[in-house]
Formats: structure tokens, sequence, C-alpha cells
């Protein structure tokens, strides 16, 4: 199961009660106040953690509290602080306050420590109030409960290259090839049910690039339909996004149809994912209608267009190479992506 979203109710630590408490000795009749203060209450704090795959713990226990503080003792001594509640999430992360409906905080970078709620602070004892003149005060102060709140985790995967494509264009096969990783793969949609994030290296360089195989899409995913926008979020993280185009139209589909499908679905969704840099690559170069169907298709789009075969492994080298260019900056040009290069080609 990955799960991406998810609430959960949150309670910090209540701070602990001063304490009321007078020496009482044998031969010291007039010891004085010595009541201690209560502990302060433990914090909720979010840690981001690389390890942490998605939310699918926080789906099944959403309720979480950190410890109250002691109360405070005679003798003065202080109760001691409550232990933290320590979260472990995803890298990429945002915590939505259910209350306002807005961003509380966003964990991005592996170990980053936030506290989102802060516990109650201790109550004071009544050797806090002594004077000269109140010798023998009676005086305690209770400690503050801590703060709490229902949230909503929401996992938006991070990764430099996001991979956009209708139902089987190849997008398993080819994050396979360029990262050595098991995806399923199979001649049916929706093989890949939720994102998954690969590593491509570059040994001549000591560089690594993240892709990110996003499931299927087809059209009306901004209005629900399919797997909907339910993974559309994961794509608003990337460098760049890379559109994988079924060149060979085995499902008696227009490639130039895909294309602006593509780019309409994440207008709809989200118009500034159109200012991301972008690459298109076409699969199924090595069927017998791929290499006429690029010829018309290079017409249509106005750009650049690199053409491969998983099944083959043709192209991929050089595909390899390009990502590297354009996410390490390099050398070239960047890739076209200005929402008048989108106007022109939907005209």
């Amino acid at each position: 199961m990955f799960v991406d979203e998810t609430r959960v109710i949150l309670k910090a630590g209540d701070g602990g009660n001063g304490c009321l408490s007078f020496l009482r000795e044998k031969y010291r009749p007039n010891g004085g106040p010595n009541g201690g203060d209560g502990g302060n209450g433990g914090d909720i704090v979010l840690v981001c953690d690389r390890n942490v795959a998605d939310l699918t713990n926080y789906k099944f226990l959403p309720h979480a509290s950190a410890k109250d503080g002691e109360h405070g003792r005679g003798s003065n001594c202080h109760g001691a602080n409550g232990s933290s509640c320590l979260l472990k999430v995803p890298e990429g992360t945002v915590v939505i306050n259910n209350d306002t409906e807005a961003v509380a905080v966003e964990l991005l970078n592996d170990g980053e420590k936030i506290v989102l709620l802060k516990g109650g602070i201790g109550g004071r004892g009544n050797i806090n109030f002594k004077s000269s003149i109140n010798q023998a005060p009676r005086k305690t102060t209770l400690g503050t409960p801590g703060e709490n709140g229902e949230f909503t985790f929401v996992l938006k995967t991070i990764a430099d290259v996001g991979l956009v494509g209708f139902p089987n264009a190849g997008k398993s096969s080819l994050v396979n090839i360029l990262t050595n990783t098991q995806q399923r793969e199979a001649p049916y949609p929706f093989t890949t049910l939720h994102p998954k994030v690969g590593v491509i290296h570059y040994p001549e360089t000591y560089r690594t690039l993240t892709i990110a195989d996003i499931p299927g899409l087809i059209s009306g995913a901004h209005e629900n339909r399919g797997l909907g926008i339910k993974f559309l979020k994961h794509i608003e993280r990337c460098k760049i996004l890379l559109f994988l185009i079924d060149i060979a139209a085995v499902d008696e589909r227009d490639p130039a149809d895909d294309y602006r499908a593509l780019l309409g679905e994440l207008e709809h969704y989200d118009p500034k994912l159109l200012e991301k840099k972008r690459l298109v690559v076409v699969n199924k170069i090595d069927l017998p209608s791929g290499e006429e169907n690029l010829k018309v298709f290079r017409k249509i789009i106005c750009g650049e267009v690199l053409a491969i075969s998983c099944a083959e492994n043709t192209g991929i080298q050089t595909l390899r190479e390009r990502l590297g260019i354009i996410c390490f900056g390099e050398k070239g040009q960047e890739v076209g992506n200005s929402l008048k290069n989108l106007r022109q080609i939907r005209s």
C-alpha cells in the first residue's frame, strides 16, 4: 500500500503543576517553602527522513501525543520535562492545518526537524513566591496545556525528473533501463499504481539524478478520472518533466494529440507546471509505423524530440546524457517550456 495523504490528530504534552510544600524538620520549625516547579510538556516534532517511503504509518495510527511534564515535588524537586514525540516523515511532506486550511510547514531535506506543536509550560511552585513580607506563600500556578490540532500530511515526491505519459507508453520500462530498478512491466494500462523513484548514476562526474515514474494519466485526469489528480501533485517538485509518447500508436492513438492532451491536463491542474523545463521523448521507434509517425510528429511539435526504443535499448544513452546536461546545466540550451510555445503547439 502506498499512502501519500492522510489525516492526523496530534497533541503536545501538558505542563506539570507547581508544588505547594513546606520544609518540616525537627530542628528547623521555620524551614519555609520548598515546592518545586512542574516540568514542561513534550513537543510534537516532525523529522524529515529519506528512509521513510510514504505515510502508511499515519494512515493506521493517526493519533500521536507527547508526554506530559511531571508535577513539582517537595524538597525543591522540579518535575521532569515530558519527552517529545518524534514523527518521521518522507522528504517532500507538506503539513496542512485543517482548521485554517493553510500550509503549516514543509519538510524537504533529510534530517530537517521542525517543532509543529509546542508543549505546555510547567507551573511554578510556592518557593517562587517567597518574599520578605510573605515568608510562607501558599500560592502556586498550574501548568499550561500543550498545543493540539488536526492536520493533513501530504506527500509530494521530490525528484529531479518527472516522467509523464499515457498508460502503455513505456514509462516503467524506461525507468528500469535508466536506473536498473525492477518495476513491473506489462502490456496493459496502470501497471504502475503509485509513484516510484529511481536513481540515474553518472560515474564519470560522480553525480546522480532521481527520476519519478508517475502513474499513467488519461484525458480528464484533472477531473479525477482514471487515477485522477491523486498523483499529479507528485510532479510539482520535479526540476524537469519528461513527456514519454508512444510514437508507434499501438493503441491507435495520435502521438501529437497525446502530447497536447498531457499538456492540457497539467495546465488544468496547475498552469505553473508548464513553466518547468521539459523534454519530449518518443518510444517504440523500432516498430514499423514509428519512423513515419516521428516525421509527422516533429513537424507538429517544432522542438527537440528524442527518439528511443526501450525494447531494443536504442537512444537510451543519448537520453541519459541529455538529462544530465539539462539538470546539471553544464552546457546547451534549455528545453523550450514557455506558455508561448504551448500556444504555438496548440495553434
